[in-house]
């Protein structure tokens, strides 16, 4: 979903559930998220994002500046560098053990944590959306790849990239329902969005996640 201002394009992600009051959040990327009442309309949610149009586009013209290259991560015991995990920044201490660990032993070791972690949290949600979509995978697995979040060849083999372990888990959701839908689709044509948007209506948000922030997304 996305507003208008200042001839300036607002995208957001909206989050439905049992509450009373609308909440716009901005993370620290510069990504909105409303969080809305069950059965809110459009209209009333666009509304609450445009009311602060000018603080989100304040922010995110500085994040910007401030974001023209990733900054180097300090692998290191007590390192204060920002590490993502399932789209929040945490110390590399939060996520693995590091005293006494070299520089070279923390690499490994965090490797080895964002492709469980990865393995675990698509594991957790491939099982319903291949249930909604009709889709039985052959098989998946967790690779490293430097060009693809997902593929899915003719044979119904699924992979994820185990960076994905970074992204929010909308935005996996979105990787995952992507590749699903390739085992009826193998091409990006028509039938192929159809089917995505019948799943995911906002996954032109989701994957906006990942075009803008997956630079970041690095180990």
């Amino acid at each position: 979903m996305n507003i208008q201002h200042n001839d300036q394009t607002i995208e957001f992600h909206v989050e439905y559930a049992k509450r009373k009051k609308v909440y716009v959040q901005l993370d620290p990327n510069g990504l909105v998220t409303v969080k809305a009442p069950n059965g809110l309309p459009e209209e009333q949610i666009q509304a609450a994002v445009a009311q602060q149009a000018e603080r989100i586009l304040e922010i995110r013209a500085k994040l910007a500046k401030a974001q023209e290259a990733p900054k180097p991560k300090e692998y290191r015991e007590g390192s204060e560098g920002e590490f993502l995990h399932l789209g929040r920044r945490c110390r590399l201490d939060e996520l693995i053990p590091t005293e006494g660990r070299t520089e070279e032993q923390l690499r490994a070791d965090l490797k080895k944590f964002y492709f469980s972690s990865c393995k675990k949290i698509v594991n957790e949600r491939i099982g319903a959306y291949a249930k909604q979509l009709k889709a039985e995978p052959k098989s998946i697995e967790i690779i490293e790849s430097a060009t693809k979040w997902g593929s899915c060849d003719s044979r119904k083999r699924l992979n994820f990239n185990y960076l994905l372990a970074m992204a929010p888990v909308y935005a996996i959701d979105y990787v995952i329902v992507h590749e699903l839908c390739h085992i009826h689709h193998m091409n990006h044509d028509r039938s192929f969005w159809r089917k995505l948007g019948s799943i995911l209506p906002d996954y032109k948000e989701r994957e906006a996640y990942l075009d803008r922030y997956g630079r970041f997304m690095v180990m």
